[in-house]
């Protein structure tokens, strides 16, 4: 579970709903409209959906289960298995590898590699395409979401139109005004909340998932290289631990 995640969309929900039970004096009722809630809700996702193909848009909603709930090997993890498989693979050959437990399904993959004989170029081709593809998808979901966050905020100026519009058509009867400005402002609240609550930090939190993932998966490509060439398990920890910012290198170092 990603607490920031969680923390900060709730926290930023309970400030806003705080200050809506402030402001309407007890009575947070007249922030609830349907109309404003069709326009801008129904309307945002009809739109949104319209900019993507079906499996993409649908695809979105399961990747932003990973801003909340996502767990990740940290690359120190990664290399201290990278060089434990590297040592096996010295000393007993590819075929040492084959009941290793490899919590990561990716290396799993390119060690299975290995073992079934691929020369280096196709391993490294595989492994590469892999990666592209998995940033592809991610990335299909952060645009989901960023279109989300663009959308929401032009709704909700739609519905304010459409309550403007419906206020000065009614100038006549005064009961008219005040559900047609509801709508008018509403809409417009709806929007940016939507937008700036929901779909730009699920945008943004994805985005930095998707860094996370990469990073890992060039990692391991790296370190499956370098065990199919063979080479010593301390130079891929060297190697490999350029993959760390400074102050984790010198961490890790001393660990090692």
């Amino acid at each position: 579970m990603d607490l920031a995640t969680l923390i900060g969309m709730l926290g930023a929900i309970g400030f806003i709903v705080m200050a809506m039970v402030i402001g309407s004096a007890g009575d947070p009722g007249m922030f609830g409209d349907l109309v404003s809630v069709l326009i801008v809700l129904g309307g945002s996702i009809f739109v949104v959906l319209s900019k993507f193909p079906l499996a993409g848009f649908l695809g979105a909603g399961k990747a932003a289960v990973k801003a909340f709930v996502f767990k990740i090997e940290s690359p120190e993890e990664l290399i201290e298995k990278a060089v434990q498989l590297g040592d096996s693979a010295r000393k007993g050959g590819f075929l040492a590898l084959e009941e290793a437990e490899i919590p990561n399904a990716f290396m799993q993959k390119g060690i299975n590699m290995l073992v079934d004989g691929h020369d280096a170029d196709v391993v490294r081709a595989t492994l590469q395409k892999d990666i592209a593809l998995t940033e592809k998808r991610h990335e299909n979901a952060i645009a989901v979401f960023k279109s989300l966050g663009d959308v929401a905020p032009a709704m909700g100026m739609i519905g304010t139109l459409i309550g403007l519009v419906a206020m000065l058509s009614n100038m006549d009867d005064p009961k008219a005004i005040g559900p047609a400005m509801a709508v008018a402002l509403l809409t417009t609240l709806y929007g940016a909340f939507i937008a700036n609550v929901i779909a730009i930090p699920l945008a943004d939190k994805l985005a930095i998932r998707n860094q996370q993932e990469k990073l890992n998966n060039m990692l391991i490509l790296d370190a499956v290289l370098g065990i199919q060439d063979g080479q010593n398990p301390k130079v891929i920890e060297g190697i490999l631990r350029n993959y760390l910012a400074q102050g984790r290198r010198e961490v890790a170092g001393e660990a090692a």
